[in-house]
């Protein structure tokens, strides 16, 4: 037939485009923890597929294909490995390899946009049409987008099974599924089991009565001390806590497992209606998609950087919990302390509940100590979010939306970028006018360091984070000195 546009195939499903084969078979032969999630092995013979750490026995190179993501595998007719376990493997970094629209796009799946709606749907929240959608996801990702939902539910409902004593009907609706028929489908289809078989076959280690713990893996190595030691004194009093060794926020408590490369989640049976959605907050507060070992690669190579970079493997991005939240703090925060800002976000909530942009639209804030101008610039903020005029659910990409921000009174290029590398984990914000960042530098000029930071793309926010690194490295040297 001659059509006038190609039809959108799902040839490219098992493609191994970009990808050094012959580097993912070492990786395997090896069970290299830091390629884990970054690629899958699917054995022709077994029809399974595997993590790089998969403990059976390495297959022969002649019998292996290998895909960039288990939605490609299960597509091509794999079946998850019930030893190594793929669901609990870190997710690959939503922008290895894809385009700005495809991560944009998965952010949104991630967030239940094909559990609710159509492909269509999500199209249009990205400004494009559906078929231009499924091009670059099988361009990208080698799948369509309605494979990926389908097997990130499928899998996040395998390791709610495994790991959980919550019953099925709980399990089916928090992994995104419409009904228990649908899930039982999914789960006989995908693992030729059905789900009483599965925790027959795995039953979960259960912590203690009523509370749910999930294992969230990433890649090594996660400086977990240096991640705490920036979030511990922006954390906001009466909602964040961070220990010497975790972060708590309400019912959800977070700690490091260093042995097994994983965080440990411990939430709340409150939240159980929510475990995806909670989920993916964790993973994307904790920056547990980062490859590490790439970004260091890249930063290395500067020698400002590479002396910070050696000292202190596996800095993470923090993101935030709740965006708008994340943005009020930075704009309480310019021209002030660290503690300071601490302090005002704290009075805010407590006066107001929490921090909401329906509250704050409209509030009077004299009376926390803020300026007349800051007051505004909130309230301003508050409103812009209320008629979507900024909107942080993936829909914008992170240069309209930090573009968007500078539009608004008293928000400048600082405040916004910062926003975007915390609220949106864009890996590429860069505050170039911070003072920390200046003098970590030997800097004066915003320009001069905006110059040197192209050195750094795509990853400026972490090189922000090392140069802010060197400076707390150095005022806890000092502080460790005795008094002579």
């Amino acid at each position: 037939m001659h059509v006038r546009k190609p039809l959108v195939t799902s040839g490219a499903m098992r493609h191994t485009e970009g990808m050094d084969t012959d580097a993912c078979y070492r990786a395997v032969k090896a069970r290299d923890p830091r390629f884990d999630g970054l690629f899958f092995t699917a054995v022709r013979s077994t029809r399974i597929f595997c993590r790089p750490v998969c403990p059976a026995r390495t297959p022969q190179r002649r019998n292996v294909e290998f895909f960039a993501n288990a939605a490609a595998a299960q597509a091509a007719g794999y079946r998850p490995c019930l030893r190594c376990r793929p669901e609990v493997s870190p997710d690959a970094p939503a922008w290895a390899g894809t385009s700005t629209t495809v991560h944009r796009a998965l952010r949104l799946i991630d967030e239940g946009a094909l559990d609710r709606g159509s492909t269509a749907e999500l199209a249009e929240r990205l400004g494009l049409t559906d078929r231009h959608l499924r091009r670059l996801f099988i361009e990208h990702l080698g799948t369509p987008p309605i494979v990926v939902a389908e097997s990130r539910r499928t899998l996040f409902a395998k390791k709610l099974i495994t790991e959980t004593g919550l019953p099925f009907m709980e399990i089916a609706f928090a992994a995104g599924f419409a009904s228990l028929r649908r899930f039982n489908e999914a789960i006989r289809k995908t693992y030729e089991r059905s789900p009483r078989d599965l925790r027959r076959v795995e039953p979960p280690q259960l912590p203690a009565p009523g509370a749910i713990e999930l294992k969230l893996h990433y890649r090594p190595p996660y400086n977990w001390d240096s991640f705490l030691a920036f979030v511990g004194p922006r954390a906001t009093p009466g909602m964040e806590e961070v220990s010497a060794d975790s972060y708590r926020r309400g019912e959800i408590a977070v700690r490091n497992n260093s042995a097994g490369n994983c965080l440990i989640a411990s939430i709340g049976p409150a939240y159980a209606k929510n475990l995806r959605r909670i989920t993916e907050q964790i993973r994307f507060f904790f920056d547990l998609r980062a490859n590490t070992r790439e970004i260091a690669a890249q930063l290395s190579k500067t020698p400002i950087l590479k002396p910070v970079v050696r000292k202190h493997p596996g800095l993470r991005l923090p993101g935030c919990w709740d965006p708008f939240e994340l943005a009020v703090r930075a704009i309480l925060g310019q021209q002030i302390t660290v503690k300071g800002a601490s302090t005002l976000t704290g009075r805010l909530a407590a006066r107001f509940g929490g921090l909401r942009a329906d509250v704050l639209a409209e509030a009077d804030l004299a009376d926390i100590g803020l300026t007349k101008a800051r007051a505004e610039s909130i309230r301003a903020f508050s409103r812009a979010v209320m008629d979507e005029r900024i909107r942080f659910d993936a829909g914008l990409s992170s240069q309209e939306l930090i573009g968007r921000m500078c539009e608004l009174p008293g928000i400048g290029p600082w405040t916004a970028n910062y926003i975007a590398m915390r609220g949106l984990g864009d890996p590429d914000a860069f505050p170039a006018s911070d003072h920390g960042l200046l003098r970590a530098a030997g800097l004066s000029s915003p320009r001069r360091l905006e110059e040197l930071a192209e050195n750094w793309r795509p990853w400026r926010s972490y090189a922000a984070l090392y140069l802010w690194e060197s400076l707390a490295g150095a005022q806890r040297v000092r502080r460790a000195r005795p008094v002579t």
